[in-house]
């Protein structure tokens, strides 16, 4: 189910943040904009105004955000927005400053023209389908915009492949009819995104000119956040709620997870402790034909959505059919009550292995979240350490942040304090090469025994601040892809903040470790390699658009608290600077003999080796290379794969460290 677009029922997910939304409380003005982009300047921790490079990236950021599949625009039609010559895109950023943005009017006007052609290019599509290929299902998307309404047809008809290869792993496609279907489906979900662009509802009405107005100030401010970085960003307020949800890990709402096929909405999951759980009445694969009154029949996902999340009322009352309902009529109703839903199952997760007399645990963190109320990363792993060592002796430690994407800076201090004792764990520098230091500044340690801090190509942010902060200081090995994602930014952001004017976020700095190196870029890199799945692929902070380049800050390992309140040293040299983490090297002498027993266990491994196989023969496709087979299916059981080895990791450290505790007793005698 996971291959098809989720949506819980409370947020849409990130693949819907491009989307306009209608109906706002407050609408904005094409004269706004100046002011709003004013505010980004005053934050922004490089640029202070508006030039002839930020309209250059804004208009192709523009074009991007209508079409990054390259299936609507020809490369002649876009040429003179991406090769606009530095004078006239300084005239322009003068006209802007001015509250005039008529070249973004003509841009909506030649958008316009392509969606007409494309909507005439699709008349052969059901054709189309009829005769997709496998290898099709799989390709890729095209980096140029195409130079012909041909070319234009066959990235069509690769979209349209790569739609039909989601569905049809779960869905029957048994008949013209039901290709007919899922080419009609394709259709309503594509012309949606095509609508705002066009002055449309998703219903198909005309909006008023103030929505319209509101709707292409929307895009020009995220074109524009855009351009002044990877990310900086604009956000509607709907976006915001939903970002909201991922950063404090609860929510209030009904509890399903529903998906899409060509029979329409069906819930994919059901939360635990969710009102919908507890009426015990909703099952998993039941179809959703009914809200409120209202059929979803022929209506699109995201429309079906809108009517779930856009509601003034506490409840809201469906219609559903059971996945083996034999009649269209045969359908039951639920009413259902929002209520506050903390996702207690989402945020961590645990497990361990017998080890000698103990254990050894393995601790899964996905976010760095913080609802203001105790809910938030570093309690939960505190609990967790707790749970585990109520288990049995917990003799190693592994952190699992390999789909950690980040969160909050203050979330990553405190789960890096967990595992060290007072110190410098993060230095950030602003605009003017203003520097501050995030400390830990309590010396105990929750856990201080072997530890191992397991990454990816998608560790990302705070995730990245831990990592590196751990092997600064020695007190853990990183393990898993060669390195991590590669942002070491900071921003600020209005999401979490209650009834702000507008919702944004805006890079302010850059932050570093006590060594005083940056992620930005660069990544954590890992001591020893246990290669993900993600590691083919083309992911981190140096395949995006207008990324900050990196450098360093003298490292802080003596910290002299220089930055901190005069008032405030009698107590630091008492209760602080004695307890401060000194940096230690007990891995380093391990390094070589662990690096080389783990390959060794890779290779010896006949469902790793094949895993390797795989990702080589991805890397070649990717890299152009025809006639190759890849098994896309097969996960191989990686996420075990992976533990595994890390645990085994663990064991090495472990035994290593006993061979030199009793060396070292030996010597003493």
């Amino acid at each position: 189910m996971h291959k098809f677009c989720f949506f819980l029922f409370f947020i849409g997910l990130p693949a819907f943040l491009g989307q306009p939304l209608y109906g706002e409380k407050t609408a904005l003005k094409i004269g706004e904009i100046p002011q709003i982009m004013s505010k980004f300047f005053r934050y922004h921790v490089e640029k202070k105004g508006l030039d002839a490079e930020i309209v250059q990236r804004c208009f192709a950021l523009y074009l991007e955000q209508f079409d990054p599949d390259r299936c609507y625009l020809l490369e002649g039609e876009c040429a003179p927005y991406l090769s606009i010559t530095e004078k006239k895109a300084q005239a322009i950023a003068l006209e802007m400053e001015k509250g005039n943005f008529s070249a973004f009017y003509e841009l909506d006007a030649l958008i316009a023209r392509s969606i007409a052609r494309a909507d005439r290019l699709r008349e052969g599509l059901f054709v189309a389908v009829l005769t997709i290929s496998p290898a099709e299902r799989t390709a890729g998307k095209r980096g140029e915009y195409a130079r012909t309404e041909d070319e234009l047809f066959h990235r069509m008809r690769l979209k349209l492949a790569q739609f039909y290869g989601a569905h049809v792993r779960h869905t029957k496609m048994d008949s013209p009819e039901r290709k007919r279907q899922l080419v009609e489906l394709f259709l309503l979900q594509i012309r949606e995104k095509e609508f705002p662009y066009l002055g449309l509802h998703p219903s198909g009405e005309m909006l008023d000119t103030k929505e319209q107005e509101h709707m292409l100030s929307v895009r020009i401010l995220k074109a524009f956040a855009k351009s002044l970085d990877a990310h900086s960003s604009y956000f509607s307020k709907q976006e915001a709620l939903e970002l909201r949800f991922h950063l404090e890990q609860q929510f209030e709402g009904f509890g399903i997870v529903i998906g899409n096929s060509i029979d329409g909405a069906f819930i994919v999951r059901i939360i635990p402790g969710s009102p919908a759980e507890q009426q015990g009445i909703l099952a998993v694969n039941d179809r959703i034909v009914e809200i409120d009154g209202f059929s979803t029949r022929g209506l699109s996902f995201a429309r079906v959505s809108d009517l779930m999340k856009k509601r003034a009322s506490p409840q809201i009352h469906l219609g559903v059919q059971r996945q083996e309902a034999e009649s269209v009529s045969d359908v039951f109703y639920v009413r259902l009550k929002k209520a506050p839903i903390v996702m207690d199952q989402e945020r961590i997760s645990v497990r361990y292995a017998p080890f000698g007399s103990g254990i050894i645990g393995c601790i899964t963190l996905r976010s760095f979240y913080d609802n203001g109320q105790g809910v938030n990363s570093a309690n939960d792993l505190q609990k967790a350490i707790a749970y585990l060592r109520s288990e049995g002796e917990l003799q190693g430690l592994i952190l699992d942040l390999r789909e950690n994407g980040g969160g909050f800076l203050t979330q990553a201090v405190k789960v890096a304090s967990l595992f060290m004792s007072s110190g410098v764990v993060v230095i950030s520098k602003y605009g003017q090469d203003e520097i501050h230091y995030l400390r830990s500044i309590d010396p105990r340690k929750t856990y201080g025994g072997p530890l191992l801090v397991l990454t990816s190509k998608i560790s990302a942010s705070a995730a990245e601040i831990v990592a590196q902060s751990l092997q600064d200081y020695g007190l853990a090995l990183v393990v898993g892809d060669v390195r991590t994602f590669g942002k070491g930014s900071i921003q600020h952001q209005t999401i979490t903040s209650d009834n702000p004017d507008i919702y944004f976020k805006v890079t302010v700095g850059r932050y570093y470790t006590v060594s005083g190196k940056t992620t930005q870029m660069r990544g954590v890199i890992a001591d020893i390699h246990i290669p993900t799945g993600f590691a083919p692929f083309s992911i981190g902070e140096e395949y995006l658009q207008h990324s900050l380049s990196p450098d360093s800050v003298p490292p802080a390992y003596e910290d002299s608290v220089a930055d901190v309140d005069p008032r405030m040293h009698p107590w630091l040299s008492q209760h602080y600077l004695p307890y401060i983490q000194k940096k230690t090297t007990m891995y380093t002498d391990m390094l070589p003999h662990l690096r080389k027993n783990s390959q060794a266990r890779i290779r010896k491994n006949p469902i790793y080796r094949a895993f390797l196989q795989n990702q080589d023969k991805i890397r070649k496709k990717l890299s152009g290379q025809s006639g190759i087979v890849i098994d896309w299916v097969r996960n191989f059981g990686l996420e075990e794969l992976q533990v595994e080895e890390a645990m085994n990791v663990l064991k090495d450290i472990i035994y290593l460290q006993r061979q030199q505790e009793a060396l070292s007793s030996e010597a003493t005698r």
